[in-house]
């Protein structure tokens, strides 16, 4: 391989989340950043920005906008015309101005449960209800309903939609014909999407995504997407994403709430990391995916062999586990923790993803494999 994904990294004393706020000996494989280093394209391009030495206000240079056009069209055969998008310091931000713009307090929007967590507090911290549509797990597999779907698309009071596409924590793809129903449910209501695909590059080898806004007029007309390249590049810290959208009257309004809200303006480093990762990150991610591919076959192998009655959701994108642990607990912050305490690995407890996610946990295996080998070997010490 070109590009080196085996070397463990020392993290602690950076003001990591991840690493810094625990315990001596714990491994955590909770909070969805990756345990490689940036790509070397990403990090020479930062480099030569430091080397300047100034860091002051920053502006937006065309061939940001310019780099999101060549990936979505390289990568995702999607043509988004630069008009389309709006700098956003992150998606959360996105998703947050957007439920303050685009609704009104008091009102509902809709969110496909067990999913991402912040997906709550953007709603209920603007005054808004949040009203859940929770996804079918049949078989070991979840699927949208899309009944129920409608039969709460049509609450008068709910008028915005959050899309995960693809799914956090479930690590679902939604396929052509699934959004294109989503898209047409909520024209019928009146019902405006904010799709969240932040981990649309996180696929297996060979497995693409369709992004929403792609799928049918009705969709791109109805909907601003989120999009980003720090999930995939592993440079959440420098805070740089897009909203995009094909409405020119939801792109003004939402391009005046990012205004309004302060989180329109790019730090010194937002736009070269930006640029490095979509015009020359290619092939490090096409890497990246491979190993992170073959981690999730060390996973599903080890537990086959040793925690035959854990089940480890069937999952396409992400390089986030959604682990059925109903053979063990239906009290999943109660179990994440009792993990923790006995051999210090951390998890995502589900019952944070909404009451569907309680006998589930989250496991992140986006690191070297020795990491990940180590929190398996602790899992296994825990449950068995």
């Amino acid at each position: 391989m070109r590009y080196d994904f085996d070397t463990v990294t020392d993290r602690r004393n950076t003001t990591s989340v991840k690493w810094d706020l625990l315990k001596e000996g714990e491994l955590p494989m909770w909070v969805a950043d990756m345990d490689f280093k940036a790509a070397p394209e990403i990090l020479q391009a930062i480099q030569r920005r430091l080397d300047n030495g100034i860091f002051g206000y920053s502006i937006l240079p065309d061939e940001w906008a310019a780099s999101y056009v060549f990936w979505w069209k390289s990568r995702h055969d999607f043509e988004i015309d630069p008009s389309w998008l709006s700098f956003c310091t992150g998606v959360i931000p996105v998703l947050s101005s957007a439920v303050r713009k685009f609704t009104a307090p008091g009102d509902n929007v809709l969110i496909q449960t067990p999913v991402y967590n912040m997906f709550f507090n953007s709603v209920t911290s603007n005054g808004r209800k949040v009203i859940e549509s929770p996804l079918v797990y049949r078989n070991g597999e979840y699927s949208m309903d899309l009944d129920d779907l409608e039969k709460k698309l049509s609450d008068p009071k709910t008028t915005m939609m959050f899309l995960c596409n693809p799914h956090n924590p479930v690590g679902k793809i939604w396929d052509r014909e699934t959004l294109a129903a989503v898209g047409e449910l909520c024209l019928k209501h009146n019902v405006l999407v904010l799709s969240d695909e932040i981990h649309c590059d996180i696929t297996d080898p060979g497995v693409s995504y369709v992004p929403f806004a792609s799928v049918s007029e009705h969709c791109m007309m109805n909907s601003i997407t989120a999009i980003a390249p720090t999930k995939t590049f592993n440079i959440a810290g420098i805070q740089s994403a897009a909203a995009m959208s094909a409405n020119p009257e939801l792109r003004q309004k939402i391009r005046t709430a990012l205004g309004t809200d302060n989180v329109n303006e790019p730090n010194a480093f937002s736009v070269a990391a930006t640029v490095a990762a979509y015009n020359h990150g290619g092939p490090w991610l096409d890497e990246l995916r491979s190993y992170l591919f073959e981690n999730k076959q060390t996973v599903l192998e080890y537990v086959r062999k040793n925690i035959p009655s854990l089940y480890i959701v069937p999952s396409q994108a992400t390089y986030l586990l959604w682990l059925d642990c109903s053979a063990f607990t239906s009290d999943s912050k109660k179990f994440a923790d009792e993990i923790r305490r006995k051999t210090g690995l951390f998890l995502s407890n589900g019952a944070q993803y909404g009451e569907p996610g309680k006998s589930f946990l989250r496991m992140n295996i986006a690191c070297p494999r020795t990491l990940l080998l180590d929190g398996l070997d602790r899992l296994k010490r825990a449950l068995c």
